[in-house]
């Protein structure tokens, strides 16, 4: 769980609401229909803009916004390198005993070809494909959110008119005026609350997990080839750390 996506969310509401609820006018601020302009209509621009699979597919994305994967990094560079041990003591078939072992199913895919005994360019092209498709995934969920910060303001600011409208017919009555213009302001109110603290920030988290994940791939698709390569685990090790930031390193190599 990342704590810091629900702490930023959670703090930034709080914030907002702290300082409506110290003017005492929490309730003029709670307003269903301008939400249901606002958030329905956002809804409803996203199906207009992408096929109904996608959006709703969206929500297995946006669970990455919620997650962390703090330290597999340094994981999958010991699992190589105990992998490069045995295949080097005992060859590359005795990897298939291990393939079984490994959660991730793109690296166990990796060395199943390895252990089939495909060309090590024919396994740097299928694995390098599945990566793009795989960034191409992660792009949509990005547009997604993307395209919702943008049509949040939007319904905000169509709902505003909708009140001013309203408000206009009723320029006989000067005391309605006031109410008329907080209502007509509510709307864009909540488009701008939704996309700056919500969608927009939850898209750049996203973009952020999904480049993480591109350099995980990355480095495993090395790991593979170096396997296959029957390269010793120590130089495996040092090419594999050039992947993960300075403080994820281990200090040293360990026989």
């Amino acid at each position: 769980m990342d704590l810091a996506t629900i702490l930023g969310i959670i703090s930034g509401l709080g914030l907002v609401f702290y300082t409506i609820a110290r003017g005492g006018n929490l309730d003029i601020f709670i307003h269903i229909p301008s939400m249901m302009i606002v958030f329905g209509g956002t809804l409803a621009a996203l199906l207009v803009n992408f096929p109904m699979g996608e959006v709703i597919s969206v929500m297995k994305v946006v669970r990455k916004a919620f997650s962390s994967e703090k330290g597999k990094g340094i994981e999958v560079v010991k699992k190589f390198v105990e992998l490069s041990k045995k295949a080097r003591r005992e060859g590359l078939l005795s990897l298939d005993r291990e393939l079984k072992k490994i959660d991730d199913d793109f690296m166990r895919n990796g060395l199943e070809m390895v252990v089939d005994g495909m060309e090590p360019e024919t396994i740097r092209n299928v694995m390098e494909t599945e990566l793009t498709y795989l960034i191409e995934r992660h792009k949509k969920g990005q547009q997604i959110f993307n395209s919702c910060g943008a049509y949040a303001p939007a319904f905000g600011m169509i709902g505003t008119l909708i009140g001013l409208i309203a408000m206009l017919k009723r320029l006989e009555d000067p005391s309605a005026i006031g109410e008329g213009m907080a209502v007509a302001l509510i709307t864009t109110f909540y488009g701008a609350l939704a996309a700056n603290l919500i969608f927009l920030p939850i898209a750049g988290k996203l973009k952020n997990r999904s480049d993480d994940e591109v350099i995980l791939k990355e480095m495993i698709i090395e790991g593979v080839l170096s396997i296959q390569y029957g390269e010793h685990p120590r130089t495996l090790y040092k090419k594999l750390l050039n992947f993960l930031p300075p403080k994820s390193r281990l200090e040293e190599f360990v026989e």
